[in-house]
């Protein structure tokens, strides 16, 4: 069985933290190669790295989600600063770290926010400029926020990095038009729940050779853990979940989405 790699991964989070090494035993009991540690805000970064730096089979992205805003303490953050909105010049002096092979997780969220939300518009673009002049790609969050984030996309002609739309949940109109863009389509344990009908449908047609597979752990686990905490070794579940949906082997489906990682990504070694 070619091995696998979790395309969308906290492994600084809390949940995750306190159980490093059991993870990344798991993870090669579970065949998962590599993972790839999501940064959320830039207070918490370092945390993103350190992993990174410390497993040669970890990397890291960087970047703050839109659901971050700026100036509002995190309840997380136990120093209890307020967030650091994001510049180009910042995220490029970080990106360039060689761990670090992805910009991001950045986008659009209009399902947890309201009002108006251009500064969450305004980030986006910085982030997209970030990864132009470092030439790594994206790591998009969308949500409730299509047709936006495919303007912005195409307006900063974000396709020359390309990059992954991760824990795609949208429609197949706009999983095509991710990937005329240039960009990769990342499923996660959702399209392992039995009501995920038109993500299924999707997985089923996107293109073999634009998917990829994560877990967003700690979130989202797939059956049959379901409601737990999820983790890296968790991905094999949602590869068996695509190799049935389009009647190939999980090994196919393994095989596809690792080639995929290491062409989007040439600096991580298998």
């Amino acid at each position: 069985m070619p091995q696998l790699i979790d395309s969308h991964c906290h492994l600084n989070f809390p949940d995750l933290a306190v159980r490093t090494p059991e993870i990344l035993a798991n993870m090669e009991k579970a065949g998962v190669g590599h993972a790839l540690c999501i940064s959320v805000t830039l207070e918490k970064f370092p945390e993103v790295l350190a992993l990174a730096e410390q497993h040669d089979n970890l990397y890291a992205t960087v970047g703050v989600h839109p659901d971050y805003e700026a100036g509002v303490v995190d309840a997380d953050n136990p120093d209890d600063v307020p967030l650091v909105e994001p510049d180009v010049d910042t995220l490029v002096r970080l990106g360039e770290h060689p761990k670090v092979i992805a910009v991001g997780e950045t986008g659009l969220d209009y399902y947890r926010l309201t009002g108006d939300l251009e500064w969450q518009r305004e980030r986006f673009r910085t982030h997209i400029r970030a990864a132009k002049i470092l030439k790594k790609p994206l790591i998009i969050h969308t949500r409730s926020a299509a047709d936006d984030t495919l303007r912005i996309l195409k307006e900063e002609e974000a396709g020359e990095v390309g990059g992954i739309f991760h824990c795609f949940t949208e429609s197949w109109e706009v999983a095509q038009a991710a990937v005329d863009l240039g960009f990769h389509l990342s499923f996660s344990g959702i399209v392992t729940f039995k009501n995920a009908v038109g993500l299924k449908d999707v997985a089923a047609k996107a293109p073999l050779d634009r998917i990829l597979v994560e877990t967003d752990s700690p979130y989202l686990a797939p059956v049959p853990y379901r409601g737990k905490t999820n983790e890296p070794a968790y991905v094999q579940f949602v590869a068996n979940e695509l190799a049935q949906l389009r009647g190939i082997s999980a090994a196919a489906v393994a095989e596809a989405t690792t080639r995929n990682f290491f062409r989007l990504f040439p600096s991580v070694h298998p």
